[in-house]
């Protein structure tokens, strides 16, 4: 289900930590402790490039700094950590994508990377994300 509110497409999402997976695959992590979050309200942002996370939900996952970039944002150019990839689940869709490390008073950002992925195009007339039309509304690939 989708929550639209002031023109915003505001989705729930769960974040899975990849590491955790593996490592129950291989059987050396029971399955029920795998780390992940729950979000109810991921903010759909096509001016974002990846997915981004506040730090606290960073922590919580476990997740690692695997190294840091350079970015502009509104405030200017600023240096932020860049963490290892997550399982991110949309409506059913998922996709590995590495994470972002936001400020703790910011939403779970979902960029065009993740929104690609997905094989998600927001429809701004339903503020709401839908599969690709050019793809007949299923999840797939561009391989060319």
């Amino acid at each position: 289900m989708e929550i639209i509110t002031m023109g915003k497409v505001i989705v729930p999402t769960r974040i899975e930590s990849l590491q955790d997976i593996y490592e129950a695959e291989k059987q050396t992590l029971p399955a029920e402790q795998i780390r992940s979050v729950e979000v109810t309200d991921a903010l759909v942002d096509t001016g974002a490039t990846m997915l981004s996370m506040p730090r606290r939900l960073v922590e919580q996952l476990g997740l690692r700094r695997r190294r840091t970039r350079t970015a502009r944002t509104s405030a200017g150019t600023i240096a932020f950590g860049i963490y290892e990839a997550v399982r991110l689940t949309v409506q059913g869709r998922d996709c590995v994508v590495e994470v972002v490390e936001l400020p703790d008073d910011c939403p779970v950002l979902i960029g065009q990377i993740p929104l690609e992925a997905l094989d998600f195009v927001v429809d701004p007339a339903g503020q709401k994300l839908t599969g690709n039309p050019d793809h007949g509304g299923e999840q797939m690939i561009d391989m060319f």
